[in-house]
């Protein structure tokens, strides 16, 4: 079958029409997005203010017309951090779904952990034995670890790239300063480090997420141009090199840098401080980059839930 997945990022909204089958990859047909930054949108009080409303409603409009026009039989529609986040999340959706239709599903940050930990291990597979994933989104990190298709651990936490961005580095930083942000980075990261810590040995790290791929490219990591099957991986010792150079440059140097989008710049070092922390706190020398994430997720249990159902039709038939 055909779906949509409608993808509300904290930064970015991404419509991914896909041909999903039972027991075979997603292949995706088409794809639409846009850069919401709604996660830069909170006043005051932490709400979405109207302009962030009124872009994501109108992208979801703009998103629905064309699934139709690809002849999408579904659309799976959430959103997460910022939207989970915010203090006027339901006036949100409720806008959203009385102007186009669309019911827009928030994710928590556990689902989101675990549904990305799905794609990761279907896309590594068994041999990977324990896996223990990291997804850096605007909003948000993920955190999930276990030997099976279900985490044994999944956590999210308010250590996004965008969202420190937004609270840390609207102006420039000096040493001092950024020595305070990385001490607090890692400590929300250690209070809840040995759940993960305590299950045993991770066999395979691995992270996800346009964050973690800007930083693998930045440190020499293979361009996107040569398809999702070659290996990439962000080494520790790479990225700590890489840090002070990406601490010193302007949004211009950043925006020429490999990998790195203009409207993502100021996301670089916030990001580059919370991959450096996943790795020294999980005592991980290397991540492998794995193009699967949280969409794909979304697909693969709906996949799964279609099997389910076709498989129970078929044994009420016998």
């Amino acid at each position: 079958m055909r779906l949509g997945v409608l993808d509300i990022g904290s930064n970015t909204g991404h419509l991914l029409v896909v041909d999903a089958h039972d027991g075979a990859a997603p292949l995706p047909a088409f794809s639409l997005k846009q850069p919401l930054r709604l996660a830069e949108h909170l006043d005051d009080q932490g709400a979405v203010s109207q302009t962030g409303i009124d872009a994501l409603t109108s992208f979801t409009a703009e998103a629905l017309v064309v699934a139709e026009e690809k002849g999408c039989e579904e659309m799976l529609s959430f959103a997460t951090s910022a939207v989970r986040d915010s203090a006027n999340s339901q006036a949100v959706l409720d806008h959203v779904r009385d102007r186009t239709g669309v019911a827009i599903e928030v994710l928590s940050g556990e689902d989101e952990a675990r549904l990305t930990f799905l794609a990761v291990r279907r896309w590594f597979g068994w041999s990977a034995g324990k896996l223990t994933v990291f997804d850096i989104g605007g909003g948000s990190l993920e955190i999930a670890s276990g030997a099976d298709e279900r985490p044994d651990v999944a956590q999210s936490l308010p250590l996004g790239a965008a969202r420190l961005a937004s609270t840390y580095f609207s102006s420039p930083l000096d040493d001092a300063e950024l020595k305070k942000i990385r001490r607090s980075i890692r400590a929300d990261m250690a209070k809840d480090a040995g759940h993960v810590l305590r299950t045993g040995t991770t066999h395979r790290a691995a992270a996800t997420s346009k964050t973690f791929r800007s930083l693998a490219r930045i440190c020499g990591a293979a361009p996107s141009t040569e398809g999702p099957l070659v290996p990439r991986s962000l080494a520790l010792a790479d990225l700590r090199e890489w840090i002070p150079k990406l601490v010193a440059m302007s949004a211009e140097e950043l925006a020429d840098l490999p990998g790195v989008s203009p409207s993502r710049t100021h996301q670089i070092v916030p990001g580059a401080l919370v991959a450096e922390a996943c790795m020294d706190i999980f005592d991980l020398a290397d991540l492998e980059i794995c193009p699967w994430a949280l969409r794909e997720g979304v697909i693969l249990e709906r996949i799964d839930k279609l099997g389910e159902v076709v498989g129970a039709h078929g044994a009420d038939e016998d």
